[in-house]
């Protein structure tokens, strides 16, 4: 196994925390907090927007499973890479469009995909997803982790999550682990 990690925030984690925890390869998606200024933040703290903490999902996957490649594939078809500080309803900075890279060859993979895409035209509006080295990454508190299998009748659940699980099932069908 090639075990390697990477941190991304693509709006609210419930979310991205789902979409990649379905991901073959990926070995784990934890829901937390980085790219801020403050030591350990709550939830309270880091949604003031008084933090500078992007919510974020930590990825550990196998790169002999799934390139990081694949994973940015799917980091930037869930969301809108060219709202800055906004996803949706969900406004301010916490909601950025961030890469938190880990070693050297994820910081290429990451301006070479912004690159792709830009020279493809994929996005009608430039792309404003932030590439930044790991500096700390702080889990979210525990009833934050698999928040979507555990809470499906949450309204935001129902409403948000729900159809960017169906989006990504939709998409990248060929991404998912098997049962």
């Amino acid at each position: 196994m090639n075990r390697q990690i990477i941190t991304l925030g693509a709006g609210c984690f419930w979310c991205v925390e789902n979409i990649f925890a379905r991901i073959k390869g990926v070995e784990s998606a934890i829901s937390g907090y980085a790219d801020g200024d403050i030591e350990n933040p709550s939830y309270e703290q880091v949604c003031s927007g008084n933090t500078n903490h992007a919510e974020v999902v930590q990825i550990t996957f196998d790169s002999d499973v799934i390139s990081v490649s694949e994973l940015l594939t799917v980091f930037f078809a869930i969301h809108d890479p060219t709202t800055l500080n906004r996803q949706g309803d969900d406004i301010g900075s916490q909601y950025r469009s961030t890469i938190i890279y880990h070693n050297d060859e994820h910081a290429q993979a990451a301006k070479n995909k912004i690159n792709e895409l830009t020279q493809a035209n994929s996005f009608s509006d430039a792309i404003v997803t932030k590439v930044v080295p790991l500096t700390q990454f702080y889990s979210a508190e525990s009833y934050h982790q698999d928040y979507y299998n555990n809470n499906g009748d949450n309204r935001y659940c129902q409403l948000v999550v729900a159809k960017k699980i169906q989006k990504f099932l939709e998409n990248f069908p060929h991404l998912l682990q098997e049962s």
